[in-house]
């Protein structure tokens, strides 16, 4: 009767040779140093200069190095000077002026379908409109060439922004008052 003898003498060793000398340790070691690597990058990234700094102080860049034949991750430390000039920093944003609201006339839109009545008010310049189902069921208009407008929030000719133009709609085929 043959018996099983280990290759390796203890664990410890037969763990270490089999990952150091299988194909996936020297692609892990670059992955991990990868991703280390970037993390570094973008906690170094993520500094504000704030206008204190003078030309003396240094920032250090720390990047990693890995060997393929051994799975040791070594960290390297390299300090470069800071060359950048000293730059104020504004205390407070500038102003911004809100762009002037687009104002047009409301077209009458009542009988047509929704996507008619949306073309009609976009043609005469405010490209947001809104609708509501005029039977009170809360439906949304998800296909708007299926809707007809029944009623329309402000009356023709009054001069309309953004978003103020509002449409009673009904799915096309219910009881209506444009028949």
């Amino acid at each position: 009767m043959m018996s099983y003898r280990p290759k390796h003498s203890n664990t410890f060793e037969l763990q270490q040779h089999s990952f150091i000398r299988s194909k996936r340790a020297p692609v892990a070691c670059l992955m991990i140093a990868g991703i280390c690597g970037l993390i570094v990058v973008a906690a170094g990234g993520c500094g504000v200069d704030d206008g204190r700094a003078d030309s003396a102080t240094a920032s250090a860049t720390t990047s990693f190095t890995a060997s393929a034949t051994s799975a040791i991750v070594a960290p390297t430390t390299v300090v470069q000077p800071k060359t950048t000039a000293r730059q104020e920093v504004p205390t407070s944003p500038p102003a911004v002026q809100p762009a002037p609201a687009a104002q047009a006339l409301m077209p009458n839109v009542v009988c047509m379908n929704l996507q008619a009545a949306q073309d009609a008010i976009q043609g005469a310049g405010v490209w947001y409109s809104r609708s509501t189902d005029a039977t009170g069921q809360g439906r949304r208009q998800v296909l708007d060439a299926n809707w007809l407008v029944v009623a329309q929030t402000p009356a023709p000719g009054v001069l309309i922004g953004e978003g103020e133009a509002l449409l009673s709609v009904v799915k096309i085929g219910e009881r209506n008052s444009c028949r």
